[in-house]
């Protein structure tokens, strides 16, 4: 009987092994810009749990690093840190904007914290390759179409000048900010949630930077559709709530608010709830706004062949 007992969890064992090894070998011939060699040496040292949400927003730090990078210096990862991108493709369309002095000084730092993001996350978790990214000038044209609700004439090119460019910007760190408010009660470890407490303290600030320099310019019209700075956040603001589909967790840089006293201040320089706290979103909610299908299952937007990682694979599974 002792000898029965013992045989059963080493079947079970054995069989958990081949699943495993199974899986390895097949998933990365239906995602091979996705694939890791190490990912399950990694899973072995870390919560499950905590390695998925890890290496999740690297699909927003390799995006965020390479509109930085491109914006400002006109390359990307390919010649700044290849061996961050993991042999995964160059993006599509993306290149120098037109920005005057200061804002390519400041977008370039941004750039750099990006690499510094990618090489603190995949020295935690071994990540993936840079996923196919379309940076192109119609794929934020696309988005801001969405967003104000017409066809905008000439399309919104985000490379054409530094307002454009701001407002490009505006349109996907946020989300990732979000996404880590989101994921640090999730995470297991101390080595995690410090990771992802640093990554968001970073991300903040460029998203108050972001928003500041809009802020300044909320009057201003953006040449030449007639609308305000302060117009188009709110626009992208209320297309990422639609597209999220879980209520307000966005806001843009004009709204009434209460804050005690105060019945009505009409200034937002910062988003937050009514205690001024971030807003958080799942990796979910993420999805359907990058995609900008509103839809986790169906990729598109800047991601058109799909995020990568466990958590973005999973609901792509039944699309392919």
């Amino acid at each position: 009987m002792h000898h029965h007992f013992e045989m059963a969890p080493r079947t079970s064992r054995v069989r958990v092994f081949f699943a495993v090894l199974v899986a390895s070998l097949v998933l990365p011939l239906f995602f091979p810009e996705c694939s890791s060699s190490s990912v399950l040496i990694a899973r072995a040292s870390d919560p499950k749990s905590d390695v998925d949400l890890l290496e999740f927003p690297l699909n927003l730090e390799y995006l965020e690093a390479e509109f930085f990078l491109f914006g400002a210096l006109g390359y990307g990862l390919d010649v700044f840190a290849p061996e961050l991108a993991g042999g995964g493709p160059p993006p599509i369309g993306a290149k120098a904007a037109n920005l005057d002095n200061f804002f390519k000084d400041v977008i370039l730092q941004f750039g750099f914290q990006e690499v510094g993001h990618l090489r603190a996350i995949k020295s935690t978790v071994k990540g993936f390759p840079r996923p196919p990214l379309d940076l192109s000038p119609s794929s934020f044209a696309k988005v801001m179409d969405c967003a104000v609700g017409r066809t905008l004439n000439p399309p919104f090119d985000p490379y054409a000048n530094s307002i454009n460019f701001l407002l490009a910007s505006y349109v996907i760190p946020y989300v990732g900010l979000t996404g880590y408010v989101g994921a640090n009660p999730k995470l297991q470890s101390a080595t995690s949630r410090k990771l992802v407490a640093g990554l968001l303290a970073v991300e903040s600030g460029q998203d108050a930077v972001i928003r500041a320099f809009l802020y300044e310019r909320k009057r201003q019209l953006v040449h030449p559709y007639g609308l305000s700075v302060g117009e188009f956040t709110d626009r992208i603001s209320s297309l990422r709530n639609k597209l999220g589909k879980e209520g307000l967790k966005d806001e843009g840089l004009v709204v009434a608010k209460e804050y005690g006293a105060e019945k009505e201040v009409n200034g937002n320089i910062l988003a937050g709830d009514r205690d001024s706290l971030a807003y958080s979103r799942t990796p979910e909610e993420i999805l359907r706004i990058i995609y900008g299908t509103g839809d986790e299952h169906v990729p598109g937007g800047f991601y058109p062949k799909g995020a990568c990682g466990r958590i973005a694979r999973f609901y792509l599974k039944h699309y392919i």
